[in-house]
Order: C-alpha cells, then sequence, then structure tokens
C-alpha cells in the first residue's frame, strides 16, 4: 500500500471509533509507531481536526464527516449483525474486504452511533458448526465473484465426491449461493458440456483465465427456479413426539422444512422434499416416536426399508 492510500486509511479508521491509539493504526497497517505520527501531523497539516491525547489516542473532532451519508441506529446494529455473519459464513479474502467496508461505514456514524456499536460488539455472535468449520477453509469465493464480474473463463482442480476423483474443468461461472452450511458455485462446464452445481470446499484451485465468454446464460434465479421445476417436490406431512422434537430441531432444515404446529403431545411437521429415498432413511432414525401422515408412498417407502433391515439382521444372528 502505498503512503497515499495509507493516510486515506488511517482518516477512514479514526473517523470508525471515538478514539483510536496508534499501536492499534501501526498493528493493522504494518508500520512503526514513528510512522503513524508522521501520517497524522500530515493529515492534520491537510486541515483534518484530529485531536490527539498522550496516552489515550487520536480522535476526530465532533460533527467533522467526509462523506454526506448517515445511517439510523437500526442501520447501524444490521451492518454490525451482517459482519458477524460475514466473519464466519464466508472466506477469509470476502472477511478481510467486508471488514475494510466496515471500517468506512463506522466512519461516517455519529458518535452515539459508534458508541452503540463498541457497546453491543461482544453481545452478538455467530457459532460455526463442525460442518461450516471444515467446509470454508479454502479462500475461492472472491476470485469466483472476480471471474463472474468480468465474465471470465476460470480453471478449477475439482474433487468429485460420487467418483472420489480431481478433475481440471475450464468452466464459465454463472453464481454462487449459500446452503446448508455450503457456499456453491453454478457454472457452466466445458468438459461436460452442461451447467454443473460445484461444491466451493470441494474446489482445490481456483485460476481466473483471459478468455472472455459471451453473456448467454441464465441468471442464478432463472437457473435456480428451472432447476426447482425440473425437480418436483414432495410434500411430506408428519408428527413427532415431543420427546424427540428436540433432537429434530437442527436437522429438519436439510431435510425441506415448511412449518410445524403443536398438536398436545405431538408436533405436526410439514415439509417439501426433492427425495423421498433420503427423507424415508432420515425418518428411520427416530420412526418408533413419529408417525407419516403422507404421502403413501413415503409410507410404503419406510416400510420396505424396515422390513429389508429386520430381514438382514435375522439372517445374521442365524449365522452364529
Amino acid at each position: 500500500m502505498n503512503r497515499i492510500d495509507r493516510v486515506s486509511a488511517i482518516l477512514i479508521h479514526l473517523q470508525s471509533r471515538r478514539v483510536v491509539k496508534a499501536s492499534d493504526i501501526a498493528d493493522r497497517f504494518g508500520i512503526s509507531l514513528r510512522t503513524v505520527y508522521r501520517d497524522v501531523k500530515a493529515l492534520e497539516e491537510a486541515g483534518i481536526p484530529i485531536i490527539g491525547e498522550a496516552g489515550v489516542g487520536y480522535s476526530i473532532m465532533e460533527g467533522y464527516r467526509l462523506p454526506p451519508v448517515m445511517f439510523t441506529r437500526q442501520e447501524a446494529t444490521a451492518f454490525l449483525t451482517a459482519e458477524k455473519f460475514v466473519e464466519n459464513m464466508t472466506d477469509a479474502s470476502t472477511m478481510e474486504q467486508y471488514k475494510s467496508a466496515m471500517y468506512k461505514i463506522r466512519a461516517i456514524l455519529k458518535t452515539s452511533e459508534k458508541n452503540l456499536l463498541e457497546d453491543i460488539d461482544d453481545k452478538i455472535a455467530v457459532l460455526k458448526n463442525q460442518v461450516q468449520l471444515r467446509a470454508d477453509n479454502k479462500d475461492h469465493l472472491q476470485p469466483l465473484l472476480n471471474g463472474i464480474a468480468q465474465k471470465k473463463v476460470l480453471t478449477i482442480d475439482y474433487f468429485a465426491n460420487h467418483s472420489q476423483q480431481h478433475t481440471k474443468r475450464d468452466i464459465e461461472p454463472v453464481g454462487i449461493f449459500y446452503k446448508d452450511a455450503y457456499w456453491h458455485l453454478i457454472a457452466f462446464c466445458r468438459l461436460r458440456k452442461d451447467y454443473r452445481d460445484f461444491r466451493v470446499d470441494r474446489i482445490n484451485t481456483v485460476k481466473i483465465t483471459e478468455q472472455l465468454f459471451d453473456d448467454k446464460h441464465p441468471t442464478l434465479k432463472d437457473y435456480i427456479a428451472q432447476t426447482v421445476k425440473e425437480h418436483a417436490l414432495e410434500l411430506v406431512i408428519m408428527r413427532v413426539h415431543r420427546s424427540v422434537y428436540t433432537h429434530l430441531e437442527y436437522q429438519k432444515y436439510y431435510s425441506g422444512f415448511v412449518s410445524e404446529k403443536v398438536l398436545g403431545d405431538e408436533i405436526e411437521m410439514t415439509f417439501l422434499t426433492m427425495s423421498l429415498e433420503g427423507f424415508a432413511r432420515w425418518f428411520m432414525m427416530f420412526g418408533d416416536k413419529a408417525e407419516i401422515i403422507c404421502p403413501d408412498s413415503l409410507k410404503e417407502r419406510v416400510a420396505v426399508i424396515a422390513t429389508a433391515i429386520t430381514q438382514k439382521n435375522l439372517q445374521f444372528s442365524n449365522s452364529y
């Protein structure tokens, strides 16, 4: 970072909080305290009303604003909440870009809003589950977004879970979305000559080529809508006993959960699923405390699986 950019960034940093220590500035930009003092002095000579107090830090005189934009307290807290999600549900590069943007947002807040954010910062948390801890260790979102924005072909090394093989693909990226604790990339795969859904955590490397592709692909919204239409969703209604309901609270969202209502000691739950087979096998985990209301085809599939389990275990027992 050259000095002009750094001095500008320091000004934004100073505007983002009530008081900023020289050591905090030094740590953020990787510079010495002596350089911090010199850069701050340059801002003062440029007419920026900076107040410095020994042992406390620097602050900008109240009322001084560069951008003519103001945010409400509710908007300020919404930004902070979003920051917590970005920190835990995106990659390192996106997180750093968002933090940089947050410095700019904080810089134009009034002192009361800055105080509010500092007071509630440690009172908002987004916790990662174990799936996310494994899934988000690759720094690919920004290269993928750059490829989408610039309409450039990407070369990726991808691990296909179904074949357990690594393949090199040239793809034309369409868009990304977040679902069930994973980021997904929709792209036209030149190897398969069709659109594919790539799990971002299974992409090992991403290279942006200089080759441009025509803007002939559907929008991400249109692609997802068409996919849902092609894979008709099945309505499932079941009732589960309260004693097992608490064990389903997290899992239900992976099975197409829509709504629920309390019926005495039971909870009636409604789902829209793309796979009755997958739903049937999930249902077997707690089926002794649950009842399928509809569809009949799901009841039949559960019965077939249960019979197969019983017969296999009887055969195993008889062999001893």
